[in-house]
């Protein structure tokens, strides 16, 4: 398979049909990719992906993504040995976000933090204003040992 996806049909019945795969990449040529876990529907992380990390996540059945701080593809838990087998993948309706369906390897984490997931944070009014409040603290793995002096690039 290659890192080019066919047109979207001009026809909207078309397009929300059974039929040919045609991701609608952004102005940067990302898709949105939300996460979850195959077990428990976990949300677990979002991330983009552009057509070759799409392609590679196809071929592979490992999730590939586009790291836009690094410019670079990257393969989730390639350092941490906390890889995410993709068990499914499905499209919205306008085919502009993926949703994958994975198990994750190892320690069963998936965020740069330690934790299963990289939303472990809740969000509120404190005295009009916003705050974060760390809801997981469970760290399945340590980022200082995992990843040096380099953590979060994963």
């Amino acid at each position: 398979m290659s890192s080019t996806f066919p047109p979207a049909p001009s026809d909207k019945k078309e397009l929300e049909a059974s039929g040919a795969f045609t991701p609608k990449f952004d102005a940067h040529g990302l898709v949105t990719a939300v996460i979850t876990d195959i077990k428990d529907g976990e949300l677990l992380m979002v991330a983009h992906m552009n057509a070759q990390a799409l392609t590679l996540t196809l071929e592979t059945g490992i999730a590939h993504y586009y790291s836009r701080s690094r410019d670079k593809i990257w393969k989730k838990g390639e350092t941490s040995g906390n890889l995410q087998t993709v068990q499914e993948i499905r499209v919205d309706c306008d085919q502009d976000a993926i949703w994958l369906k994975v198990s994750v390897a190892g320690h069963d984490a998936t965020c740069h933090t330690g934790r299963r997931s990289c939303f472990y944070r809740t969000v509120s009014l404190q005295d009009g204003k916003a705050v974060t409040t760390i809801t997981d603290d469970t760290r399945h793995f340590d980022p200082e040992e995992t990843y040096g002096s380099q953590p979060g690039k994963e």
